[in-house]
């Protein structure tokens, strides 16, 4: 299975120069946890990952710190050349790669290295209960086909 095909497509995005006080304020409002942070738009580069944020990014290094958010801009706090993965990659590579970096979310590229989409652990998992479930659902059908063909 290929990361595009679980990746979600709808990815909230913040520039380096949007201050921390407004990013914390649309993950309030899209209820997410995370940013991809682009690069400031041009006509060829907008929508390159840059970075990301967290809200743990904020709150280990704004609200632990009692630091005041108004000084700050995303690019204070983002993690730069965040791990990232291709949509034509399978899965099994994006996992392993969540797995050596320790993050449960990755941005996804498209072509030129545009943003794609984000995959994260979740949606994973999503699907590999849903494959989980079609497979125990085989072997209890098998079990009552072979229970009615053969009394």
């Amino acid at each position: 299975m290929l990361v595009r095909t679980v990746c979600k497509r709808l990815v909230v995005t913040v520039t380096p120069q949007t201050e921390v006080i407004a990013a914390a304020k649309l993950m309030r409002e899209k209820h997410v946890g995370f940013l991809v942070v682009v690069e400031p738009q041009t006509l060829e580069t907008y929508g390159r990952p840059v970075g990301v944020l967290t809200d743990r990014d904020i709150v280990v290094s704004v609200v632990a710190l009692e630091v005041d958010p108004k000084d700050l801009t995303v690019a204070d706090l983002m993690s730069r050349g965040p791990a990232a993965v291709e949509e034509g990659e399978s899965i099994e590579q994006a996992l392993r790669t969540m797995r050596r970096m320790g993050v449960r979310r990755l941005p996804v590229l498209g072509a030129r290295g545009m943003l794609f989409g984000v995959l994260a652990l979740d949606d994973v998992l999503d699907v590999l209960a849903g494959e989980i479930g079609e497979l125990s659902g085989a072997v209890h059908n098998e079990r009552t086909i072979e229970g009615v063909l053969r009394p």
